[in-house]
């Protein structure tokens, strides 16, 4: 009790300094001084990090997230479409008795230990799996799939889409194994704390195969960067959608309106991550699955309301996926930017989404890495794909808009639009209250972005400076201050940077993943083992 008054002391000394330079940075032009900074810093960083592959015009990160993606689907026999019924029987509860279950067997010994003859790993962890899905979902599920799926048909077409949910359904079995490893090397403190994700699978894992100084340098730089996608993509770029959506609904003026807004998100996130991981469970498997149902209910009446044209919106995907109207780059521009965008809204090889699922509570590290394949599918083939099919048959057949709109901005009745706003002008078209309705949605995918990425970011934080209680404050206090810069400011530079910092965790996670992926293989074989026995 005593941390936590502490605590919201610090938070209340952070409001009253906040509020009077925020204000005074409003009026001194801040989001220009912010942009001014940032551009020249994420111009050089997304150019660094989307580099062409020597001799390609294809980004040396497309070519390690799907590679890699097509190489785990085929060496786990088509984990993602043959355990899928599996891992919803996992996230159900429907094998949670496995995990208090005590059985002798030689053929099911754990690294060479009979089950019922060492601890109880079960008792390690503190959430269940479907709390840890919904706090990485949470953290997948955001504004890139309002934003970021229009962005991408924008710029690409409708046969971006195509590209977004193959890449999609392969990230399925990269997020199987980066998430089978997070549990089966994280560390849990002698309170309980579980402190997991690939800075500690890099760590130990490569250690074990005699590689521990390039496991612990990747480890360390993948820490690092989690920490600047944390506090850019994951908190200020999502407060700055959520900000600048709420001021253009309900009309608000004056140049302090952002950062009033900033400063009442960062009080409730304040409120949500003080509490650690079980309290960013306990309100994301609340938030994630009504927002996302919400949302996709809106989907389903648009699409519904527009049967005829859906067959015409997916001849539009597939055939423009191969065969791209002009002006849209060609073939490789339309591919790259599907799987661009879906890299960048599941998350799958970057590594961030192990870190909350190290955290379940579980013997079978393999039960987990089966209960993340599901996150790819709710986010990207499910979501993104549905917003893809409202604004396809929005627009039609350029209807509205020309695709291949420089930098993603169309014209739509006149006005220069781009990212939510797209999404916002074809829900408008079907729904009277559109504009609340996706307001509400953009703050909700905002906010739970911003819980889930702070415990990503305290844990790479923590990894670096100590698991101490003055280290989690101190970040948890610059994670909060991001949110109301990010509200404050109008970032396009920042979300450059943010896009680049959340794509560049894929290099050190990659590989590691490439390194280990025989451990999950035993893993694998363990958990299915399990589950057979059981049922005789």
């Amino acid at each position: 009790m005593k941390d936590l008054s502490f605590s919201k002391t610090l938070i209340m000394l952070l409001l009253t300094t906040l509020i009077p330079w925020s204000v005074q940075g409003q009026q001194q032009g801040l989001d220009d001084r912010i942009n001014e900074a940032f551009t020249p810093i994420a111009n050089w960083w997304g150019a660094l990090i989307l580099h062409d592959f020597p001799g390609t015009s294809i980004p040396t990160i497309i070519i390690l997230l799907v590679g890699g993606a097509l190489f785990f689907t085929l060496y786990f026999g088509f984990v993602n479409v043959k355990r899928f019924p599996t891992a919803i029987a996992t996230v159900s509860g429907k094998y949670d008795a496995l995990d208090h279950h005590e059985s002798g067997a030689p053929d099911l010994a754990i690294e060479g230990d009979i089950k019922d003859t060492i601890k109880d790993e079960s008792q390690e962890g503190e959430v269940s799996h479907f709390q840890a899905l919904a706090t990485a979902v949470s953290g997948t599920v955001g504004n890139g799939n309002i934003a970021g799926v229009a962005l991408a048909i924008a710029v690409g077409g409708p046969g971006a889409t195509f590209w977004m949910i193959l890449c999609g359904l392969l990230g399925m079995s990269t997020k199987f194994v980066e998430c089978t490893l997070g549990v089966r090397y994280r560390d849990v403190g002698e309170d309980g704390t579980v402190y997991g994700g690939p800075m500690y699978y890099l760590t130990k894992g490569l250690k074990e195969r005699g590689l521990g100084k390039i496991g612990k340098f990747l480890a360390v730089t993948f820490a690092i960067l989690c920490i600047g996608a944390s506090f850019g993509g994951g908190n200020a770029a999502q407060s700055n959608q959520a900000a600048m959506q709420l001021v253009s609904t309900f009309g608000m003026t004056g140049g302090s309106a952002r950062t009033i807004i900033g400063l009442i998100m960062m009080v409730f996130v304040a409120i949500i991550i003080i509490g650690g991981i079980k309290r960013i469970a306990s309100v994301t498997e609340k938030i994630v699955p009504f927002m996302a149902l919400m949302y996709i209910l809106a989907c389903v009446y648009i699409i519904g309301s527009n049967l005829s044209f859906v067959d015409d919106a997916f001849g539009m995907i597939f055939s423009q996926a191969f065969n791209p109207q002009a002006g849209l780059g060609g073939f490789l521009g339309v591919l790259i930017t599907g799987f661009r965008r879906a890299a960048f809204s599941n998350e799958a090889g970057a590594g961030s989404a192990s870190i909350a699922h190290a955290a379940v509570k579980t013997k079978y590290p393999a039960s987990e890495g089966l209960v993340a394949l599901l996150e790819p599918f709710i986010d990207t083939v499910v979501i993104c794909t549905m917003t893809a099919l409202v604004i396809i048959i929005f627009n039609g057949d350029n209807a509205v808009f020309d695709y291949g709109g420089e930098g993603g901005r169309v014209m739509i009745d006149g006005v220069a639009v781009e990212g939510a706003a797209i999404t916002a002008a074809a829900f408008s078209e079907y729904i009277a209250f559109a504009g609340p309705f996706l307001t509400l949605a953009v703050v909700l995918f905002a906010v739970s972005t911003m819980i889930s990425w702070s415990y990503y970011g305290l844990q790479s934080w923590m990894y670096l400076f100590g698991k101490s209680k003055a280290a989690a404050l101190s970040y948890k206090i610059l994670f909060l201050i991001f949110i109301v810069i990010g509200a404050a400011g109008d970032m396009s530079a920042v979300w450059t940077f943010s896009d680049a910092m959340i794509l560049a965790l894929v290099f050190p996670n990659m590989i590691g993943l490439m390194l280990l992926y025989p451990k999950v293989k035993e893993e694998l074989t363990v958990y299915m083992t399990a589950i057979r026995d059981n049922k005789r």
